[in-house]
């Protein structure tokens, strides 16, 4: 039992650190943040910054991880109730569309540290590059599941599509930062809710093997 409370001081000391290097980060990008001013957000020194990290790189990819960590758990919400696949794609758009709502900036740290990191440093750009795929993944898995459940009104693949909403999701985020307004955002979702929708030829009905076209 000795054990448990040192443990659990380094679990939350660490914590802090990401979480003031995320703030930090999503202010100002990964170069003009330093790991003074980490410690400072954080409240810790340097020495218990070295005990957790080798250097800034170290916990900027560690803060990559965090920040899919935390948007998985977020987008998770869309099928802890049962619904179709369809249905799961409206409640992920649902989700995206509170986000805009928050108080807090509409940006996402993955896509600010892809669009500063990713041509200077390749550890980023993995880092970066596997949580996009996750992202987009959770898309075409739907996507795929609904052609499969509905009769789709064209031909089309879901991997493409999944990566058009997550380009469509990062880049609304970054033009929408220096316009200071978020309804560009909500009116791109409302724009790619009704693309995906269109897809289907009756996105409310699902259909049998045997009557599918496509």
């Amino acid at each position: 039992m000795k054990t448990i409370k040192p443990i659990k001081r380094a679990e939350a000391t660490r914590r802090k650190l990401i979480d003031a290097t995320v703030a930090l980060m999503l202010k100002r990008g990964f170069n003009a943040t330093t790991v003074d001013e980490i410690c400072a957000e954080a409240g810790v020194t340097k020495g218990s910054f070295f005990y957790h990290f080798e250097n800034k790189d170290d916990i900027g990819q560690a803060v990559v991880k965090a920040w899919g960590e935390f948007g998985q758990s977020v987008y998770a919400e869309a099928w802890k109730q049962p619904g179709e696949p369809l249905e799961e794609i409206h409640r992920l758009f649902d989700i995206m569309d509170g986000v805009t709502k928050r108080p807090e900036p509409c940006v996402c740290l993955v896509g600010i540290l892809t669009q500063e990191m990713s041509g200077e440093h390749p550890g980023f750009s993995a880092a970066c590059a596997r949580e996009l795929d996750i992202w987009a993944e959770m898309f075409r898995s739907r996507l795929e599941a609904a052609k499969q459940q509905l009769k789709p009104a064209i031909k089309f693949d879901p991997g493409e599509v999944a990566w058009f909403i997550t380009s469509l999701w990062q880049g609304s985020a970054l033009v929408g930062r220096p316009r200071q307004s978020t309804e560009m955002i909500r009116a791109n979702l409302r724009l790619a809710r009704a693309y995906v929708d269109s897809l289907f030829a009756n996105p409310n009905k699902p259909v049998s093997q045997s009557q599918k076209k496509i």
